[in-house]
């Protein structure tokens, strides 16, 4: 049986996107987090998967950090299975 996605987005301040990242990757159903600018330009793709350690996504987060200093609103796409 194919499993089923469902995408949200989310628009965040710069200064608020690590930890919005951070919490939806511990929300564990989250297969893909996008973040684009207020131009919608993808800044970076992060693909989540099941069973990933907090180290692996460290480098990650650290990308996200430097964006989150550079812009001042962006979106996150989020892709989820059901």
């Amino acid at each position: 049986m194919p499993t089923k996605k469902k995408k949200e987005e989310y628009k965040v301040e710069g200064k608020k996107l690590v930890g919005k990242v951070k919490k939806l990757i511990k929300e564990g159903n989250v297969r893909r987090i996008t973040i684009k600018d207020k131009n919608n330009k993808t800044l970076v793709v992060i693909p989540v998967t099941v069973g990933v350690i907090g180290a692996i996504l460290a480098a990650p987060l650290v990308v996200v950090g430097a964006i989150a200093a550079m812009v001042t609103e962006c979106t996150i796409s989020v892709e989820r299975t059901k």
